[in-house]
């Protein structure tokens, strides 16, 4: 995985025991370019939360889902409106429709297998 690329996960809260938090932070120390989405928005690992992809200062190179189903068919209407190229939907985030509509509008769509895992994080 090239570590320039900036990552966005959405489904970050401030409780550090939420696995989107945990996926949050252990991208950071791996030395990845990550932001934090989260509906509540706040702080996590001392960085800012945003409460939308909407929100971010800039667009993200990738979107890492980290939320239920009907969040990540949200997320992925934000992510065509911005114009964002993949998407990475965690396990349990899956969305037959959001990957269907992601693709029909050319993003790249990752849906099976944890991004952490696969990219030899954890």
């Amino acid at each position: 995985m090239d570590k320039s690329k900036l990552i966005a996960v959405v489904g970050v809260s401030e409780n550090p025991g939420k696995i989107g938090c945990r996926i949050f932070t252990d991208l950071l120390k791996a030395g990845f370019k990550t932001l934090a989405v989260g509906i509540r928005g706040g702080a996590a690992a001392g960085e800012t939360v945003y409460k939308s992809l909407k929100d971010l200062p800039v667009k993200p190179d990738i979107v890492l889902t980290v939320v239920p189903p009907a969040g990540t068919d949200k997320t992925i209407d934000d992510a065509i409106i911005l114009g964002i190229k993949e998407v990475w939907m965690q396990p349990g985030s899956q969305s037959e429709a959001a990957a269907q509509k992601a693709k029909a509008a050319g993003i790249k769509v990752t849906e099976q297998g944890c991004f952490m895992v696969v990219h030899g994080i954890w």
